[in-house]
C-alpha cells in the first residue's frame, strides 16, 4: 500500500492511497474459506463445496467490502500520523475509469485543510463591558411591587383608580371568552378608564380592543389571544364585572423583612433598599456577562482574518447531511454557518494555546453546583454532599446533558479569559439605557 499527499494550496490537499492485491488478499481468501466451511448448498456437503463456486459466488462482494474497510482504516490512521486538522470530513473524488475488476486499486480523496492564523485579543477599538445599575427608579419600582404583593386586598363597591378587577372578555366571533384580572392604571386611553370607573359587579362593559392595554402583552393575556392574533386587533369585546378590590400596601416594617431576606438580616429600610440593589445588580450580571461574550465574539471574528477552503466545504455540506443538497443549498447553507464555522475556528484555537479545557472533575462540581441552587429553589438550601454526588452521577450518565454542561461550563472559562486578557472598557448604565444600547 501506498499513501500519498499532495497539496494544492494552503487550504487544500489531495490525499492517494494505492492498495495492491497483497494488501488484502489473505484476508480474502480467509474470509473465503470460511465461508466454505459454512456454505449450506444444496447437491455438496457441508465443508466441501468447490472453491470456484464460492469464490465465483461471493469473492467480488467480500473483496469489495475488505478493501473499504482497509481504505477507511488506512486513511483515518494516515491522518492522525500525518496530524493533519481538516475541516468536514475526506471527500472521495469521481473516478470514471474505476473497475473492481482490477488487482490494484487506487483511490483519491479531498482534504479541506484548516487555515493558520494568529487571534489577535488586544483590537484597537476597546469592547464595552457594561455594569448595570439599579438606580433610584427602578429600587422605588420593585419596592412599590413588594408592598402591594404583601399587602392586604380590600372589596370595593365600584371601580375607581386605584382598583383590581376581575371580569370575563367575551367576544363570539373571535372566540374569545376569557377570564382576567388588570389593574385600572394598566388600561389605557380616557375614554376606556370613563367607562370602567364607577361600575359595580354583574356590569357589562363594552371596550374596543385597539389601545385598550398600555402594550399589546398585556391585551395577549388578559384576552387569551395568540401572539400573531394580538397584533392589530380591532374588535369589541363585553367585560362582564366579576369582582373589584383594591390592595393596601403592606408596611415596610421588621415583620415584613423578616419575611423577605430571613429574621434579623435586615432592620432598616436603608438596608432594606441596599439588599434590593445587590439582589437586582447580581441578577443583571447574567445579562451583562452574555453581552460581553456576544460582543467579544463578534470582535473575534471580525478582527481574526482568515482563508476558508469554500469550495470544499460546499462540496462536503452538499453530502453530509440525510439529506443531499443541490449546489445552490449548500452555497446558502455555507453562507449561513461561516460565521459560525469562523468562530469555532477562533475558540478552538484559544482552547488550546491557553490550555481552557474541561475536565470531569470540573464538570462534575459544575453540575453539583447547578443542582444545589435548584434545590436551594425548593427550599433545601445544605443538601448531603452524597445526594449530590448520586444525582450528579445520574446527570452525567446521559450525553446530551454532558454536552449541555460542558458548553456551559466552556463559556465560563472563556468569559473569564476574556475578562482578563481583551481589551475592555466598563460602563456603568441603569437597566433601561442597557436595552436601549445593547438592544436598539
Amino acid at each position: 500500500m501506498n499513501i500519498t499527499k499532495e497539496n494544492i494550496d494552503a487550504l487544500n490537499a489531495i490525499v492517494k492511497i494505492d492498495i495492491t492485491e497483497e494488501d488484502y488478499q489473505s484476508k480474502v481468501a480467509k474470509i473465503l474459506q470460511d465461508y466454505r466451511k459454512k456454505a449450506n448448498i444444496p447437491g455438496f456437503r457441508k465443508g466441501h463445496v468447490p472453491m470456484s463456486l464460492v469464490k465465483k459466488q461471493y469473492e467480488k462482494p467480500v473483496l469489495i467490502d475488505e478493501v473499504n474497510k482497509l481504505l477507511q482504516d488506512s486513511l483515518s490512521n494516515f491522518l492522525v500520523e500525518e496530524k493533519l486538522d481538516i475541516l468536514g470530513n475526506p471527500l472521495p473524488k469521481s473516478q470514471d475509469d474505476f473497475s473492481w475488476d482490477a488487482d490494484t486499486f487506487s483511490f483519491e480523496f479531498e482534504l479541506g485543510l484548516t487555515p493558520e492564523f494568529e487571534v489577535n485579543l488586544q483590537p484597537k477599538k476597546a469592547i464595552t463591558q457594561y455594569k448595570i445599575i439599579a438606580d433610584k427608579k427602578m429600587l422605588d419600582g420593585q419596592a412599590a411591587n413588594i408592598l402591594e404583593r404583601y399587602g392586604k386586598i380590600i372589596s370595593q363597591k365600584e371601580v375607581a383608580n386605584n382598583s383590581n378587577v376581575t371580569g370575563t372578555f367575551v367576544n363570539t366571533k373571535k372566540e374569545i371568552e376569557k377570564k382576567s384580572t388588570f389593574k385600572i392604571d394598566s388600561i389605557k386611553g380616557k375614554t376606556n378608564v370613563k367607562k370602567l370607573i364607577g361600575a359595580k359587579v354583574g356590569d357589562v362593559i363594552t371596550l374596543k380592543t385597539k389601545g385598550l392595554f398600555t402594550d399589546d402583552h398585556m391585551l395577549q393575556n388578559n384576552l387569551g389571544v395568540s401572539h400573531d392574533d394580538v397584533h392589530g386587533l380591532d374588535v369589541e369585546v363585553q367585560l362582564t364585572i366579576e369582582e373589584i378590590s383594591f390592595t393596601e400596601p403592606a408596611n415596610l416594617d421588621q415583620e415584613l423583612f423578616d419575611k423577605l431576606f430571613g429574621k434579623d438580616v435586615v432592620k432598616t429600610e436603608k438596608e432594606f433598599r441596599a439588599k434590593l440593589k445587590e439582589d437586582a445588580e447580581k441578577q443583571f450580571e447574567q445579562q451583562a456577562d452574555q453581552q460581553l461574550l456576544n460582543a467579544v465574539t463578534e470582535s473575534l471574528i471580525e478582527n481574526t482574518k482568515f482563508d476558508l477552503p469554500a469550495e470544499f466545504l460546499q462540496k462536503w455540506l452538499a453530502v453530509a447531511g440525510e439529506k443531499q443538497l443541490t449546489e445552490q443549498e449548500a452555497a446558502e447553507e455555507y453562507n449561513r454557518s461561516e460565521k459560525g464555522l469562523r468562530y469555532q475556528l477562533i475558540e478552538g484555537k484559544i482552547s488550546k494555546e491557553h490550555n481552557l479545557q474541561v475536565t470531569f472533575e470540573e464538570l462534575k462540581e459544575f453540575a453539583k453546583g447547578f443542582i444545589k441552587s435548584q434545590m436551594a429553589q425548593f427550599g433545601n438550601a445544605n443538601p448531603e454532599e452524597k445526594e449530590l454526588e448520586d444525582i450528579a452521577g445520574r446527570i452525567l450518565s446521559n450525553q446530551d446533558e454532558v454536552k449541555r454542561l460542558s458548553e456551559q461550563l466552556m463559556s465560563q472559562k472563556l468569559l473569564t479569559f476574556f475578562k482578563e486578557n481583551v481589551k475592555l472598557k466598563t460602563k456603568e448604565v441603569s437597566f433601561d439605557d442597557f436595552v436601549k444600547e445593547v438592544y436598539k
